[in-house]
């Protein structure tokens, strides 16, 4: 999955002739972590079925027409590789951006949790 083909599937939905603007966010496995460690992978496991809740209640907000998330849940992603791609689009920025950034935020806060790996582990 990619962003493009996401962004390709929220222009067929019925209802994207409402749409004034498809915001992405597109994370990835960074080098360090907030500490300063060095990173040297990253593996993700999600929660299918809060993600399945939280998506549901984001798409319900007010001017939000669709909302796509694609997670990589592949063993240990590396440094640069993609982690999450999420797709909002919406009819006005105020409610494009305050759904993308909420549904972020609920997303690794509540359905997924990640392990990083460190140069100097064994």
């Amino acid at each position: 999955m990619d962003i493009t083909t996401m962004v390709e599937q929220i222009k067929q939905h019925p209802d994207y002739h409402k749409a004034g603007m498809i915001l992405c966010h597109n994370g990835v496995v960074r080098a360090t972590s907030r500490e300063g460690d060095e990173v040297t992978g990253l593996e993700v496991v999600v929660d299918h079925d809060r993600l399945d809740q939280i998506l549901e209640e984001q798409k319900k907000r007010p001017g939000i027409i669709d909302i796509l998330i694609h997670i990589n849940e592949k063993k240990e992603l590396a440094v640069g590789d993609d982690v999450m791609f999420l797709v909002v689009a919406g009819d006005i920025r105020d409610n494009v951006l305050e759904s993308l950034k909420d549904t972020l935020n609920l997303v690794k806060a509540e359905a997924t949790s990640k392990k990083q790996y460190f140069k100097n582990e064994k």
